[in-house]
């Protein structure tokens, strides 16, 4: 710290390649948003360069004093642009999309889930668990086999076997909507 604030640009190169990705990850935890992280870690090392001098060892480390630099810009950059979004006019809100689905696509969403878990519960034991355990567990037909003791064959024909009841069983998911009368 000392040769930083005397001016060495080597030492402030220095603690910024060990530092920084610890800066940039605590500002983007903070803010949520890559770009406004970046905004703050530039703020924080340039306050770090023009206050070098001031740093007192006796309350810390420099990552301390860094870290406390860091949340509290990132901390005022958030509170700046909630202040942003409150003054915004309420018809503004109409325009903002949201990455989360609305409940129509929810609820669909859960009735499909019903509909393979009782497709699948319509399954015998055996062959659900191959399903299980190559799609589910990620497995390959070579690894159930060997998890299992028994031949590659076996199992792959088995598996085949278990789709084509899943597909007449989860026919009705792929069947047309009926059309909707207006009156």
């Amino acid at each position: 710290m000392r040769r930083i604030a005397a001016g060495d640009q080597a030492a402030m190169a220095d603690l910024y390649d060990q530092t920084c990705q610890m800066v940039y990850g605590l500002a983007l935890r903070i803010l949520a948003e890559p770009t406004a992280a970046e905004d703050v870690m530039v703020e924080v090392y340039a306050q770090l360069w023009r206050q070098a001098a001031g740093f007192d060892p006796s309350r810390g480390s420099p990552s301390a004093w860094l870290l406390t630099m860091t949340r509290s810009r990132a901390i005022d950059a958030r509170r700046a642009r909630g202040r942003d979004r409150a003054s915004e006019p309420l018809e503004a809100a109409g325009e903002l999309s949201s990455d989360c689905p609305g409940p129509e696509a929810m609820s669909v969403a859960a009735e499909r889930h019903r509909f393979v878990q009782s497709a699948l519960a319509q399954l015998s034991e055996e062959l659900r668990q191959l399903i299980e355990l190559a799609y589910f567990g990620g497995l390959s037909h070579s690894e159930i086999a060997a998890r299992l003791d028994q031949p590659l064959g076996t199992v792959k024909t088995r598996i085949r076997s278990a789709m084509l009841q899943l597909r007449t069983l989860l026919a009705p998911l792929n069947a047309p909507l009926p059309a909707l009368k207006e009156e």
